[in-house]
């Protein structure tokens, strides 16, 4: 079959690398991918928000599965419109994508459901949320109630810093994401991010994963996107994914059928594991990244059979095999990030970095100009490596960093210590 990937970032790169391994494709076209996309899919220049550009497309091409990455073009619905025009796709539909795109209507669902998560007000007037923000006191998060590309939330240590975050939703530093908010009870304990594929009736669960959201060395600095990743998730106990599964992943499942707004796609739960028990932080509704780069290369199924399941709702009939060792990922960015970058600084030594085999290099914010690769976002690689253990994986892919000639860019040199400690306990 011929498909088409929507998306640019290192977790589409992770995507498209899977997907052209499938002998179910014959051709992968990626929009607008990036210069690592290239090296596994065809780059098309297509406007993604321009839906009837893209079922157009799909028709010219013979496009008969489109897998769409981020978020965006789910919430906006074009999920729906590939399945009005008979085009069948990866990822929910318009109101399973609420699910992340609201806030507030995932704490709706968690109330009709009986999910464990933080107890929370929602306000869409700031003369209130103010109020209750005084009246709970700090700690205490913030969250701007749409999307906000990964910064509408704030975890507010102090009541000063919590009373500025509720002021800046309502001025308008999120746009249209913080015309409502979301104030929730600080939670203390470990993250995690537990991965499910949903074809609206039944679950598939995937590995267990974990990121480092902190810009700088020992978790310190601003909230990113990601700056690393590592699978498994040795926090992750057999014990705690079957609690998971039952008291948040199923029952939201079941919900969202219930509603008539079946969900199909990645069920992505961003947990909190307290003293209580895992409790939801948040959903997104499509794979994480940098999450997604380790998922992938430790994957042993097809993906493409397993997205296709999802769509067909077939999840039933299909399982997803892992290979034991440990994949981890560390994130290159562009001095400045999160903060403001420059673009356009070449990047050198790529091929040398990836000379191992165990070793993929994702592209994140790159593209190619005159036949160099030139950094074009604030996350701009992804190194990636697998091994029999963390501390193998690890060494593997800054062994791979210490190739790569970029002094524009920087990176944590420390992904992955929560794994290690474990490791070594």
């Amino acid at each position: 079959m011929n498909i088409l990937l929507i998306g640019s970032g290192g977790r589409e790169h992770a995507l498209a690398w899977a997907i052209s391994n499938s002998p179910l494709v014959e051709t992968l076209y990626a929009a607008p991918g990036n210069a690592g996309v290239a090296d596994v899919a065809q780059l098309v220049e297509l406007d993604v928000s321009d839906h009837a550009a893209v079922i157009a497309f799909c028709g010219t091409n013979n496009v008969t599965f489109v897998v769409i990455g981020p978020e965006a073009p789910l919430v906006a619905g074009l999920a729906d419109d590939l399945a009005a025009a008979g085009i069948k796709a990866f990822g929910p539909s318009q109101a399973g994508a609420q699910l992340e795109g609201s806030k507030a209507f995932t704490k709706g669902v968690c109330d009709e459901a009986g999910i464990p998560t933080a107890a929370y007000g929602r306000f869409a007037d700031k003369d209130a949320a103010l109020a209750y923000v005084r009246q709970q006191g700090a700690p205490i998060v913030v969250k701007a109630d749409g999307l906000a590309a990964g910064k509408g939330v704030v975890v507010a240590l102090a009541l000063e810093e919590a009373l500025e975050a509720v002021e800046a939703c309502f001025e308008g530093s999120f746009g249209a994401a913080g015309a409502e908010v979301v104030i929730e009870e600080f939670l203390e304990g470990e993250e995690a991010s537990f991965f499910v594929l949903s074809d609206g009736s039944h679950g598939l669960p995937l590995a267990t994963a974990q990121d480092h959201k902190r810009a700088f060395d020992g978790d310190e600095g601003p909230n990113t996107g990601g700056m690393g990743a590592y699978s498994p998730a040795p926090v992750m106990t057999d014990a705690l994914i079957e609690q998971t599964i039952q008291e948040i992943i199923n029952p939201t499942i079941a919900t969202m059928a219930k509603r008539g707004t079946p969900f199909k796609g990645v069920l992505y739960a961003g947990l909190m594991l307290t003293k209580d028990g895992p409790k939801l932080i948040e959903y997104n509704t499509r794979f994480g990244d940098p999450e997604c780069q380790v998922l992938m290369l430790r994957l042993k199924d097809d993906i493409v059979t397993l997205m296709l399941a999802s769509a067909d709702g077939t999840l039933d009939k299909v399982s997803a095999r892992w290979h034991d060792d440990v994949a981890l990922t560390v994130v290159m960015a562009a001095n400045g990030y999160p903060g403001s970058y420059d673009k356009g600084t070449e990047i050198r030594g790529l091929a040398d970095a990836a000379n191992d085999p165990d070793v993929e290099i994702f592209h994140a914010g790159t593209k190619a100009v005159d036949g160099k690769v030139v950094a074009n976002g604030g996350r701009v690689l992804n190194v990636t490596a697998r091994a029999k253990t963390v501390r193998e994986a690890q060494a593997k892919a800054y062994e791979a960093i210490a190739k790569i000639d970029w002094p524009e860019g920087f990176c944590r040199k420390d992904i992955g210590w929560r794994a290690l400690e474990k490791e070594a306990q």
